[in-house]
């Protein structure tokens, strides 16, 4: 994903990764901040993704 793009959708995104994602927290967004590599980080960290999964899950609910 294009980084310009996904900080432009940030705000609809982090609305919506608390649902599909409820183990990160207001604060694990905060640190994210609009930045994708740091989202799918986060993903890694708080579900054990490697990161190829952690970008097909983010894929899979933003298409």
């Amino acid at each position: 994903m294009n980084d310009d793009v996904f900080e432009g959708k940030w705000k609809q995104i982090r609305g919506q990764a608390k649902i599909w994602w409820g183990k990160l927290t207001d604060d694990d967004l905060d640190k994210v901040d609009g930045k994708f590599d740091q989202f799918i980080g986060m993903l890694q960290e708080k579900y054990g993704y490697t990161r190829e999964q952690a970008q097909e899950e983010y894929r899979k609910r933003t298409i």
